[in-house]
């Protein structure tokens, strides 16, 4: 086997994107839930301590609001966590998406865009999305937390439905996902760091710091928080098709992104000792709603044609000319060292046990072939549809 280093490479950066998600999130959510249960000292300048066992052993954790009279010799900052997710994650888009732009990325039945353009549109949307959000945060909308996140939320809405409109259904769930991690990594780089740092400066040098940059940093730490979720689930969500293969993926993008806000909601309501049965009542109602719609939507779509009516043997020339440039043991698609994800469409046996996942993909939600590049029209997929419907007979 011939060495592939695309994979390779492919495999290495999801890796990467993965340990330090997993670093950066959990310090994340470990320091939140640390804050929520912190309790006030009895004496000392701290405004907070927590006493926690893990591992064997004792911890005392202390928390100054502005600082300790002394600054200790060391001091962490959690920030290389965020910066190599963000640079894992959009080296992924660089290989996957914009070197593989004409597979991945455009999709000639919504816009004729070259591939030069496609990507030029996807940098400037994840620049245009961090200049947005700041300018909300800055404006007075950014005075409240609750306006400012409906606020933002509209503007992804209008961005998720306008990169659908010109890109792949795929492409355009990712690049949402791109646009958040961009925002909560700069957070980090151009507000949290920077205001954290000039605090420790004033201090060093004896200087009283500004409450208000201790705030900004704050604010920008909870919204990064309450965004954790829904880019988690844009992660994963390219692995199901139902999600982005609605006839409106932006509908089932905003209901699972709340469903994702929601739940982070209710964690933060519990470190608080809030009550959360509304809360989880909501996040419910929206994740129902996801099913619902997804369901719902597909249900009013044509049904397959008789089932009787259908053969392997006219199946085949329809796996021939739309999957098995992919899906063979020696793909021709030049995108394709080996076929994606195992699925080998070469014999009746192979493609009756992966039966399901075809209908899946290529008749119920329409997302194979990717971009429909090879023009697979809808009889097609009926009788494609209604062959598997009928037990995929031989």
């Amino acid at each position: 086997m011939p060495f592939d280093l695309s994979e390779w490479l492919n495999l290495a950066l999801r890796w990467l994107h993965l340990v330090a998600g997993i670093a950066w999130i959990g310090s994340s959510f470990y320091f939140v839930w640390l804050d929520n249960h912190l309790t006030k000292p009895d004496e000392g300048g701290a405004s907070g301590e927590l006493w926690s066992v893990h591992g064997g052993g004792f911890y005392h954790n202390q928390k100054y609001q502005v600082a300790p009279s002394e600054m200790p010799e060391q001091l962490h900052w959690f920030k290389w966590e965020a910066y190599f997710t963000w640079i894992s994650g959009f080296s992924l888009l660089v290989l996957i998406y914009y070197v593989g732009a004409e597979s991945y990325l455009i999709d000639p039945a919504k816009a004729a865009l070259s591939p030069a353009q496609g990507i030029a549109i996807a940098l400037a949307a994840q620049a245009l999305g961090w200049l947005v959000y700041d300018l909300l945060c800055r404006s007075p909308v950014g005075s409240g937390n609750l306006a400012l996140g409906g606020f933002w939320f509209a503007c992804l809405l209008f961005a998720a439905s306008l990169l659908d409109s010109l890109f792949n259904a795929r492409a355009a769930y990712m690049h949402i996902g791109a646009i958040i991690g961009t925002v909560m990594v700069a957070n980090v780089f151009f507000i949290i760091i920077p205001n954290q740092r000039k605090v420790v400066a004033d201090l060093t040098a004896g200087r009283t710091p500004d409450p208000a940059l201790g705030q900004a940093a704050r604010q920008r730490s909870l919204h990064n928080n309450y965004m954790t979720l829904p880019v988690l689930f844009i992660m994963i969500s390219h692995h199901y098709p139902m999600t982005y293969g609605a006839g409106r993926p932006w509908a089932v993008l905003a209901l699972l992104g709340l469903t994702g806000v929601a739940v982070r909601h209710v964690f933060n309501l519990r470190g608080r000792g809030q009550p959360t049965g509304r809360t989880i009542i909501l996040a419910t109602a929206l994740a129902l709603a996801s099913v619902t719609y997804v369901t719902w939507e597909k249900g009013g779509g044509a049904e397959p044609g008789p089932a009787e009516a259908v053969t392997y043997a006219e199946i085949q020339p329809i796996l021939a000319t739309h999957c098995a440039a992919c899906h063979s043991a020696r793909p021709t698609n030049p995108a394709f060292a080996s076929p994606p994800v195992g699925l080998v469409f070469d014999s009746y046996e192979h493609v009756r046990a992966a039966s399901a996942r075809i209908r899946a993909r290529a008749v119920d939600t329409e997302t194979m072939p990717m971009s429909n590049t090879t023009g697979m029209t809808r009889a097609e997929r009926q009788k494609l549809g209604a062959w598997i419907a009928a037990g995929a007979r031989r």
